[in-house]
């Protein structure tokens, strides 16, 4: 509106401020012809797009809102809400070690999404105080998982947001480091010490720092964990003298620890959201249909459970959402802006999770030609939902923004 108002200032005479006066004014008071920047109006914004806007638990503004449409990273809420009713705010991921009498280390991962350096440290360090002295082979079991295909949508890239996902994986499969000019290369971090893997990942590569996706490169996920582990130890004094393998753990074989994480639901929930962290969401994801059916964790058990979840809790069919995965990667996600809006007005309780951006709570979605928003105004009476999604080649959702906000804001003067 101050963009507006400054170009009103510099209109001349007189007579042409009170034209643009009365033109903005059509437009702000006909919500089907409000105006954007150079005069565009929904119409022309809207390409293919669905849009809703409430007030005090009433919707005051919709188009398209019974259209299905991709709603890229805004489908996390609907995951988070999944999480917090399915597992409960009191669950913890854990991780299970055994030991065998020849000393090998089994790991057996639940898919906890942030097994990152720091828990690994910590782990170690309780290993260690449990009486583990020494370790001959460390065995790598993620069988807890059975993923036939891939994370659906995640492509063979090193790109971090291309990282599959596992029942075990650390520092959300990917691996920061940096190569030097001379082509040495360390690790990124101060936390994770240089490991054999990050001197193979960075061939190719050209000198800078670098984020990479672990798994881009024939799955190096579970030799990432073992590694990593390893090198853990030997920092800590416990010796690893033998292989790091796949491994599952022996039938009979007793637990010698089981490590649950330090980071709450609520911790886990918020990196998800702000960060945008589609690993997360998906071990969140298959974590939902295993608490649901029972582990080995599938991405059939998880639709499922997601499937069933929106219908009994929240009333959505398949004409109201569709769900292959839980971060919003897959294209073959669905949902309307109905259905999202049932999922904002569910997930209210948990609003301060979301980022504050542009005086609104909010998660954004972005894919080539899918851009959406949903999220919460402040209203007069608390929070009031709004939907926007896109699927379009021109991104126009922060103009579609703007018009939405100054609907809401006619409303509740």
């Amino acid at each position: 509106m101050s963009i507006l108002r400054a170009a009103f200032l510099l209109l001349k005479p007189r007579g042409m401020r009170r034209v643009f006066f009365v033109a903005l004014s059509f437009c702000l008071v006909l919500p089907g012809t409000l105006c954007a920047g150079g005069g565009r109006t929904l119409d022309s914004l809207l390409e293919n797009g669905g849009i809703i806007v409430t007030s005090n638990g009433a919707i005051i503004y919709e188009r398209n809102a019974d259209s299905l449409y991709i709603p890229a990273s805004v489908v996390k809420i609907g995951t988070a809400l999944a999480a917090i009713n399915i597992l409960g705010k009191d669950y913890r991921f854990s991780t299970r070690f055994y030991l065998n009498d020849d000393n090998d280390l089994f790991i057996q991962g639940l898919a906890d999404p942030l097994l990152v350096s720091e828990e690994v440290t910590r782990i170690v360090a309780t290993l260690r105080s449990h009486g583990l002295s020494t370790i001959r082979n460390i065995h790598i079991d993620d069988s807890a998982c059975r993923l036939e295909n891939g994370t659906d949508g995640a492509t063979n890239t090193l790109n971090p947001y291309d990282a599959q996902n596992s029942c075990l994986a650390v520092n959300f499969n990917t691996i920061n480091l940096v190569k030097e000019a001379d082509g040495s290369v360390r690790s990124g971090e101060e936390q994770t010490p240089t490991i054999p893997l990050m001197r193979e990942l960075a061939r190719g590569i050209p000198p800078g720092s670098h984020r990479i996706n672990a798994t881009a490169t024939g799955n190096q996920s579970l030799r990432y964990v073992g590694e990593l582990f390893g090198a853990m130890c030997k920092k800590q004094g416990i010796p690893v003298s033998g292989e790091i393998s796949p491994s599952p753990v022996p039938l009979g074989l007793k637990l010698f620890y089981e490590h649950t994480s330090s980071k709450s639901l609520d911790e886990v929930l918020t990196g998800l959201l702000k960060y945008s962290n589609n690993f997360i969401a998906n071990q969140m994801f298959l974590a939902i249909g295993a608490q649901q059916y029972g582990w080995p964790a599938t991405w059939d058990k998880s639709q499922r459970a997601m499937t069933v979840f929106y219908r009994k809790t929240l009333g959505l069919s398949k004409k109201d959402i569709l769900v292959q995965e839980g971060s919003g990667l897959s294209r073959q996600n669905r949902v309307t802006p109905k259905g999202m809006l049932a999922i904002l007005e569910a997930f209210k309780p948990h609003a301060a999770l979301l980022p504050f951006e542009n005086n609104c709570l909010r998660k954004s979605g972005t894919m080539t030609g899918v851009y959406g928003y949903g999220g919460y105004f402040s209203g007069e009476h608390g929070l009031d939902s709004f939907v926007l999604l896109l699927n379009q080649p021109k991104n126009t959702r922060d103009l579609v923004l703007e018009q939405l906000g100054a609907i809401h804001r006619k409303q509740n003067r």
